[in-house]
């Protein structure tokens, strides 16, 4: 048995979440002031709270389809995240549990044969389990780390090269 592309993509995991560089999540969120929290950009629609809830949201959905009990759907209150994102340091904790739980589910998997297992996404369509560790968890948390950072940088009126 082997695990290295699951280490792999661990390693992955973690550096989209809270890796020290400019576009993981946890990096764009340290530069959030709480004024930016819930501006909402002219003819725009979502705020960077709304956006943190919905990375959480999935986190919580993709874990328990793809590696819990499956039985969470998306009007249930435990993965609401409205009280959890009253503010930056609550969502930063509530992204995180999200993550540890996401993560340990990859974890768990004891040989990278498991990577071509099929499992349910959190839209109900079954995938490969490699490609819902890439698209839903890496490539996921590294688009919405670049909506917050463009939203932020807006709203902090430093939206610019350097």
């Amino acid at each position: 048995m082997t695990t290295q592309a699951i280490e792999h993509y661990l390693y992955l995991l973690d550096s989209a979440f809270a890796g020290p560089d400019w576009h993981s999540i946890l990096s764009n969120l340290t530069t959030v002031a709480p004024e930016d929290w819930t501006w909402v950009p002219p003819d725009g629609e979502r705020s960077i709270r709304d956006i943190v809830r919905h990375v959480g949201r999935v986190k919580l959905m993709a874990h328990d389809q793809a590696f819990g009990g499956g039985t969470l759907t998306w009007d249930d209150p435990r993965i609401d995240g409205d009280e959890a994102t009253v503010d930056i340091p609550s969502a930063i904790a509530w992204l995180r549990m999200g993550h540890e739980r996401l993560r340990g589910g990859v974890a768990a998997l004891t040989d990278d044969a498991e990577l071509l297992q099929l499992r349910r996404t959190n839209w109900g369509e079954l995938r490969e389990t490699r490609w819902i560790i890439v698209v839903t968890m890496i490539q996921h948390d590294l688009y919405h780390a670049g909506e917050i950072n463009h939203l932020r940088s807006v709203h902090q009126g430093n939206d610019q090269w350097e």
